[in-house]
């Protein structure tokens, strides 16, 4: 049966997420100046400064709704007039932020001095910012990154640089501070180093029976957003990837019995991943990997690596700008599956239809046809919310999942 086993990098995450969200807060109160970014804004660039900390709103909705408290957070801010129709994240992290970081886990994020969005990824987050904006009167720097739908052009890379360089010029006169791209180099070869033992990890899926499942890497992706840049994180990957080759060499697996290897695409549902993963142990099934947590640092179209140690920092962090998922056309994302179905060995993929990301779910039936018809492997799709437990029904989503079971044993008589 697929379940969660508080391994000793599973302990090791806990203490250093408790410890990343406290020594923000702490800094922040001895004068740090404070970034609030997008999970995909290069946060190498703050480590180029003495004193500039970063916060990734993102991260610490998920992180609520994961300690479930994010249905209450959403309440709130709908309280405030925020509609229900909006992404949760934003919703769970304003009924946390302008009620004093009420139900934080975390005890919530130190107040920004700079809010630094991007069009690239979530079409709603220049949006959500700007409430914080015009509120707190914070200046907000957006980047602007064009969609993709081949790889990197020359003249694209060059445009973002750009405006990397006006970034770190904004945030050298909003401090006070002088930028030193030495450390920034240090930070980005560290998220480098940190990329490469991720993607070891991630790798252990390709064991049969998979040595993880996508609920392992979902929690693990964490320390990812909001501890980039640094050698804690480096480190953390190597013992996670160590751990884990390790366990497999061993034969401790997640689901020994396993008997459909699924593959999960969209962002994780927060709220549900102890109670989904044993239910689905429970039928030996097991969701072994997910496009969300693949992109991270992968080509156009592709599960491979970028080749990140050949180009400098800032043009390594403007290459990243491609990476995830949502500024991807139809046949990039379809390339990319293609290639996670046929390494992996995959049964049946789980389309998971996201009423809070809209961006990434909003090519997925085309996306479920092309599978389905063009590959052979059988899907199904199903309602989720990333983060409100009130748009998930449980009892439906399993109704469908176990007739994509029967009709994956249909495929194999």
């Amino acid at each position: 049966m697929a379940q969660f086993v508080k391994t000793d990098s599973g302990k090791r995450l806990t203490r250093l997420i408790t410890n990343g969200y406290m020594d923000n807060i702490v800094k922040a109160q001895q004068g740090a100046f404070v970034v609030w970014i997008a999970i995909i804004v290069p946060a190498e660039i703050f480590a180029g400064f003495d004193n500039v900390i970063y916060c990734v709103p993102e991260s610490h909705s998920a992180l609520c709704a994961g300690k479930g408290v994010g249905v209450s957070l959403c309440e709130k801010a709908e309280n405030l007039g925020y509609s229900m129709d909006l992404c949760s994240y934003a919703r769970i992290d304003m009924g946390c932020h302008f009620n004093q970081g009420a139900d934080s886990p975390a005890g919530g994020l130190p107040k920004p001095d700079l809010l630094v969005s991007n069009n690239n990824n979530c079409t709603l987050l220049a949006k959500w910012f700007d409430v914080y904006h015009r509120e707190w009167d914070i200046p907000h720097f957006i980047l602007d990154i064009p969609f993709c739908y081949e790889s990197q052009k020359q003249r694209d890379m060059e445009y973002i640089v750009s405006q990397f360089q006006d970034l770190i010029q904004t945030v050298e006169k909003l401090s006070g501070q002088k930028f030193n791209p030495e450390k920034m180099a240090q930070a980005w070869e560290n998220s480098v180093e940190a990329n490469k033992h991720w993607r070891r990890f991630l790798a252990a899926a390709k064991n049969k029976p998979s040595g993880i499942t996508a609920f392992d890497s979902f929690v693990q992706m964490a320390p990812t957003l909001t501890m980039r840049g640094t050698p804690e994180l480096a480190e953390h990957y190597r013992f996670l990837a160590d751990e884990t080759e390790a366990r497999v060499d061993q034969g401790i697996v997640p689901a020994p019995n396993e008997k459909y290897r699924l593959l999960w695409d969209n962002i994780a549902p927060w709220h549900q991943l102890r109670k989904m993963s044993s239910r689905l142990g429970a039928l030996d099934a097991n969701i072994i990997s997910a496009s969300y947590t693949y992109c991270l640092g992968s080509r156009e179209g592709s599960l491979d690596l970028l080749d990140l140690e050949s180009l400098s920092p800032l043009e390594g962090m403007a290459r990243l700008q491609n990476f995830s998922i949502c500024p991807h056309g139809l046949q990039l994302r379809g390339r990319a599956m293609k290639q996670a179905i046929e390494e992996m060995d995959i049964d049946g993929v789980v389309f998971a239809s996201n009423r809070s990301c809209k961006v990434y779910s909003l090519m997925q039936m085309d996306q479920q046809r092309y599978v389905q018809e063009e590959l052979g492997v059988p899907t199904v799709m199903i309602d989720v919310d990333h983060a409100d437990e009130r748009k998930y029904s449980e009892e439906t989503a399993f109704v469908r999942m176990e007739a994509l079971l029967e009709s994956i044993d249909e495929a194999r008589r």
